[in-house]
């Protein structure tokens, strides 16, 4: 058998380390448990990366990377800004089924990455978030919601579908993302925020006891 080339040998480093952070978390696991998964040795890892940081760096980046530049190919050429957001939603989705060990890593180990390392990781996420916050701004116009909460709103909506979906269910990922797609285009831009008053309360007579 041929040997893989060094970015396939990297490619799958870093795809089962994502894998054994997701399961057991980044701090319990070792260099040695994640040389037992890869079926590399520790001379062979330490080939790619210098420490277990650079490691975790390099799942987020490479997570990161490619989720930004596969939205901003989803969007280019869209004219409607409804359809760029839609297109924005679905490539989201869709990705982060098919990594969801990548997922749950960003959630719980975004603090865990080196502060020299996390700068470029946070540079990222907020180029990625920007991309969302414009687009719900160009959709959402005058109704009088704030785009970056409405960022937050989508974002906590969608990365948290790792806590409860199975790729492998009966709900593929193509039709998750018709219904999350769905719920963000009928949910944050088909009416106007109620005007407000008596200090920021909106009365409709029926529902006071259950406002938060």
């Amino acid at each position: 058998m041929a040997p893989l080339d060094y970015d396939t040998r990297l490619e799958h480093l870093l795809s089962t380390a994502a894998r054994v952070f997701a399961r057991k978390g980044f701090h319990p696991t070792s260099m040695r448990d994640l040389s037992r998964e890869t079926g590399m040795s520790l001379a062979g890892m330490y080939h790619y990366v210098s420490s277990k940081d650079e490691l975790l760096y390099l799942v987020q980046r490479r997570c990161f990377t490619m989720v930004l530049e596969g939205a901003e190919a989803a969007i280019a050429g869209a004219g409607e800004p409804d359809t760029r957001l839609e297109r924005f939603v679905r490539h989201h989705v869709i990705f982060f089924a098919d990594h969801m060990n990548e997922m749950k890593v960003l959630s719980h180990e975004a603090e865990s990455v080196s502060l020299e390392r996390k700068a470029g990781i946070d540079a990222l996420k907020r180029r990625y978030s920007d991309i969302l916050t414009g687009l719900l701004a160009d959709v959402q116009q005058k109704n009088g919601v704030d785009p970056t909460v409405s960022a937050y709103a989508v974002f906590g909506m969608m990365n948290w579908i790792y806590t409860w979906y199975d790729p492998d269910g009966k709900i593929r990922p193509g039709d998750l993302a018709d219904h999350l797609t769905h719920i963000v285009l009928n949910g944050v831009t088909n009416q106007a925020l109620a005007s407000r008053s008596n200090g920021g309360s909106t009365d409709n007579g029926n529902d006071s006891e259950t406002q938060a």
